[in-house]
């Protein structure tokens, strides 16, 4: 295969985490997104707690998350249940996507950075990840789901930078809904023709 044709398949393979649904709200009973709703979730975390660490590289931190799950195109999303069975080899998977890229160095570096999890950019991924399962858990706990409840506090002592633990405090009372309902009548009983300004 081509070079080109290389490039190309890699980009159908990346756009399949589309298709692949992330697993664990089987078991919570409510809510589902694909792996890729879950990568652009973790992307503008991950953007919000580099913006807040100048000392992180945002670039890598970026790419640390872009690429976390790609591995799940060839693997599909095992949850927590299903790890304690069933043996993924998430690595081989995603060395065998990359292989032959001209970025195959660099994204190799960088999957081998994610794994240890050490370095600052590795540690705000993580938490980027966690950050973003936890938005979700919010918005159903806010919707009375008592489950997500308990997710969310699982998944907050995962956290480990400060910044993500602070955001979490936030997190874990905010209403979900704030950005866009605001509780005025004359919005909701009579609102302003489209194009009108606000009252």
């Amino acid at each position: 295969m081509s070079l080109k044709g290389q490039l190309v398949a890699f980009l159908f393979e990346a756009a399949s985490l589309r298709r692949v649904q992330r697993s664990g709200y089987q078991f919570l009973g409510r809510g589902q997104e694909s792996v890729a709703e879950h990568v652009f979730g973790a992307l503008t975390v991950a953007f919000v707690l580099g913006q807040q660490t100048p000392e992180a590289n945002l670039e890598k931190l970026l790419t640390l998350i872009l690429f976390h799950d790609l591995a799940e195109a060839r693997t599909g999303d095992l949850n927590y249940v299903n790890k304690r069975y069933v043996l993924a080899l998430e690595k081989e998977a995603y060395l065998d996507s990359i292989r032959g890229l001209p970025f195959e160095a660099e994204l190799t570096e960088l999957q081998n950075e994610w794994l240890a999890g050490e370095t600052l950019e590795a540690k705000l991924a993580h938490d980027a990840d966690q950050l973003d399962l936890m938005l979700e858990l919010r918005r159903l706990a806010s919707h009375g789901w008592r489950q997500a409840r308990d997710w969310f506090s699982y998944a907050q002592k995962r956290l480990v930078t400060d910044v993500a633990k602070d955001l979490a405090k936030d997190l874990s009372i905010a209403d979900p809904d704030a950005w866009w309902f605001e509780p005025r009548e004359e919005l909701w009983v009579n609102p302003p023709p489209a194009g009108d300004p606000k009252p």
